[in-house]
């Protein structure tokens, strides 16, 4: 069995956004020379996500306000978190949207359902943060 190891980086301009990665992922995986096996993505942050859906602009919204509704980032004093960092609702809601998703690679290819896409999600953003990918398998 192989196994291949990548980096991607990332830097949001705003404190909330979803970014369609699949297109890196790809990348990553034509770059192992993997044909079969299983490809794992996921942040090294504790306030971003990684997780599978569909690109859809209304969808995005959508998550924006269920996410806002379920964990509101203001007032930032509701959190005993928030003191030294105000980033208390970030936490919450990765893990509302999960931390990593493990994709099947067969025949070369990421697995993917008609509109399954992988997105980062950043909740505390506009900083440089990074996404593993690591894909084992022959």
């Amino acid at each position: 069995m192989r196994s291949f190891r990548k980096e991607l980086w990332f830097q949001t301009g705003q404190r909330r956004e979803y970014v369609n990665i699949t297109h890196q992922v790809e990348e990553c995986l034509r770059e192992s020379g993997i044909a079969e096996g299983l490809c794992l993505v996921n942040p090294m942050h504790i306030t971003a996500s990684v997780f599978i859906n569909d690109d859809e602009h209304g969808l995005h919204g959508d998550f924006e306000r269920w996410l806002e509704t379920l964990a509101p980032e203001k007032p930032h004093s509701q959190y005993a978190h928030n003191g030294y960092e105000d980033n208390a609702d970030a936490h919450l809601k990765r893990q509302i949207m999960g931390r990593e998703v493990v994709v099947a690679v067969t025949n070369g290819k990421l697995d993917l359902g008609t509109w399954e896409q992988i997105f980062y999600g950043e909740f505390d953003g506009k900083r440089r943060k990074r996404v593993l990918v690591k894909i084992i398998g022959e």
